[in-house]
């Protein structure tokens, strides 16, 4: 928790530097890029840097940390520092990358602030970058400690690729040598890291759709952005043979096979941890009360609709309720024209869990909310940098 020193402080600066915390975070990437290229080397994506939501994300991450800790002494917010730290881990990040990370920020901020900036502010924002950092450090120590080995990467070879849905395509593949593989839970994703044209390496969070649970398979079902830098090479280069780096699973939108009635809305490709965890539970046997609800634009555009209605049909206590935006609606299947409307759909108890584009969680969430469900039950996965969680 803040000392009783550095409390005051924070309190009474906080307006200030969220406000400018903003403007203060490109600065920041632009210094530590500048000073450690190889940063974008593997580990930074540089999409994001240029769509701006990495500094979104870092930006609004710090000041919702500094006022949560003002808000609740006692505490920290355990929800967004789990979230970032299976991010964290998923990509390789280490201790001694936080000193980096502090030594550019806090120029940047000084920089911006000038000689707002006295002494005794720098040494209370010290304080609560290394309080967010300790805890973040602890946090990620240990979800390196439950892998199955040492690595942060290793070799996976594809083994095969499988159109779904419109620009969707399953990517399976199996290990290209003999490092142990961590078992997933349905929901986690792990980090795919290739070079692109100019021989520098990017990485990728994908949620795992098919075989969560195998150790000699992993798949992921990823959508093309045409312009993207990732997913035209993933799309276009990768050929069966080929061979690829994959992180341990991480991730900390897990359904479980039992519990309260469990509510999945989702959106486009936002329906893989739904694919992957309606599998996992009709391979459990579960008889949990089950709602799948899905959105897309049009039937033909439902990527992994084959694998969620077998597995549905599998689940005694399932059903489904899907909407599309344009396109003949098909037969046999609970299909409205237009956008989801969870009416009718939820229960006090209802576990909630949305995944795909952020106005689409937005919507579905207020109705959620309006419904009565607590926030505390509903959960979401956002697809790369979460400036989602922050706000």
């Amino acid at each position: 928790m803040l000392s009783t020193q550095s409390r005051p402080v924070i309190e009474a600066t906080l307006p200030i530097i969220a406000e400018r915390i903003s403007s203060i975070t490109p600065k920041f990437y632009q210094r530590m890029f500048a000073a450690r290229p190889e940063l974008l080397d593997g580990m930074f994506s540089r999409s994001n840097q240029k769509n701006g939501t990495q500094q979104q994300a870092l930006a609004g991450s710090i000041a919702v940390f500094a006022t949560y800790l003002v808000n609740n002494p006692e505490t920290t917010p355990e929800t967004m520092l789990s979230r970032i730290a299976h991010k964290h881990t998923s990509l390789g990040v280490v201790e001694e990358q936080y000193g980096i990370v502090y030594e550019h920020l806090f120029a940047a901020i000084a920089e911006d602030l000038g000689d707002a900036l006295t002494p005794e502010i720098a040494e209370a924002w010290t304080e609560v970058y290394w309080l967010m950092a300790q805890a973040l450090i602890k946090i990620e120590k240990g979800l390196y400690a439950r892998q199955a080995n040492a690595t942060i990467y290793s070799n996976w070879k594809l083994v095969e690729r499988t159109a779904t849905g419109a620009d969707s395509v399953s990517f399976s593949f199996e290990p290209a040598d003999d490092t142990a593989a961590t078992i997933a839970k349905p929901g986690q994703f792990v980090s795919m890291r290739m070079p692109m044209a100019d021989g520098i390496r990017q990485v990728r969070q994908f949620t795992l759709s098919n075989d969560v649970e195998s150790t000699t398979r992993r798949t992921v079902t990823v959508k093309l952005d045409v312009d993207g830098e990732f997913t035209p090479v993933l799309h276009n280069s990768l050929k069966v043979g080929d061979v690829v780096e994959l992180s341990n699973p991480y991730g900390d939108l897990v359904i479980d096979t039992e519990g309260a009635p469990l509510v999945i809305a989702t959106a486009g490709i936002g329906c893989t941890p739904s694919a992957a965890a309606l599998q996992t539970l009709a391979a459990a046997g579960s008889t949990r009360e089950i709602t799948v609800l899905h959105a897309d634009q049009e039937f033909a555009s439902w990527p992994l609709r084959e694998q969620m209605l077998e597995s549905l049909g599998q689940l005694p206590n399932a059903k489904i309720r899907t909407w599309f935006e344009r396109g003949e609606l098909p037969e046999g299947l609970d299909a409205k024209a237009g956008y989801m409307d969870l009416t009718d759909s939820l229960t006090a108890d209802s576990q909630v869990y949305l995944c795909g584009p952020l106005p689409f969680m937005h919507a579905v969430r207020s109705q959620a909310l309006a419904a009565g469900i607590p926030a505390e039950h509903i959960h979401y996965e956002v697809f790369g940098p979460d400036v989602w969680l922050a706000a």
